[in-house]
């Protein structure tokens, strides 16, 4: 959770109606890409779509499997642990659906210790990239995503085999920025009773920026988790694209 989902959510729907803002404007992103894990997922997905789109924070340890039997592309996004902390944080003080975080610093133990919502991000990140050699399977951060949108999403046409024109991206940098994500109905959540997400504890979209985490890790928070981290992701292969210190 929280590594940038609705995002990538919008640049999918953009580069498959070649621009057209008009489907992310006016159709639900948890319509144009359901969540697996919903109730309402079966009813949502639409078969006779040319391409469906699905959305899901499952581990590889339950969902790879059944990916492998499959046909499927898999987007794998991921983010600095630190900004996803951070993130998650704040949705869980929105969501009712949800555990009470109480504090940053309780919230923060938990989730070091891999009891938050979905198990432990280390496992998690761990888990997808050991699919690399046996899914169809694009890796990205969200750090790529802030840093270079346009070459990231011709990277994703190309993986996708989708025809991408300039139009097309001149469209998707438009309407996948921050801003236009913040002020859409579709995409920001505030279309969610609110007694499911309290949007008077905040903002769906709150600032999407990199490195936030700056302003509310303490200096011993901090090196509690870099100690950690590198516990848990020395022998990981992964090309971090984020800083951590």
């Amino acid at each position: 959770p929280s590594p940038g989902t609705t995002w990538m959510q919008e640049i999918l729907t953009l580069l498959y109606s070649r621009g057209d803002a008009r489907p992310a404007k006016t159709i639900p992103n948890w319509e144009r890409a359901p969540w697996l894990e919903q109730i309402h997922f079966r009813s949502a997905l639409r078969d006779s779509a040319a391409h469906r789109l699905i959305t899901s924070h499952l581990p590889a340890r339950v969902l790879a499997p059944l990916l492998q039997r499959s046909k499927a592309k898999v987007i794998y996004v991921a983010r600095n642990p630190k900004d996803v902390i951070v993130s998650y944080y704040y949705f869980h003080r929105m969501a009712k659906f949800l555990p009470d975080p109480v504090s940053f610093d309780a919230f923060l133990q938990q989730f070091l210790e891999g009891t938050v919502h979905y198990g432990s991000w280390f496992e998690h990140v761990k888990g997808w990239l050991g699919q690399r050699q046996l899914l169809d399977i694009f890796y990205v951060t969200y750090e790529e995503l802030h840093q270079d949108l346009r070459g990231t999403a011709q990277r994703l046409a190309a993986f996708l085999g989708c025809p991408l024109e300039p139009e097309t991206l001149e469209a998707l940098e438009q309407h996948c920025s921050f801003a236009a994500m913040r002020d859409n109905a579709m995409a920001n959540y505030t279309l969610i009773p609110r007694e499911i997400m309290d949007h008077s504890q905040g903002h769906f979209m709150r600032k999407g920026v990199v490195g936030d985490w700056r302003d509310h890790f303490s200096p011993r928070q901090n090196a509690l988790f870099n100690r950690v981290y590198q516990e848990e992701m020395r022998d990981a292969d992964l090309c971090a694209r984020w800083p951590m210190v």
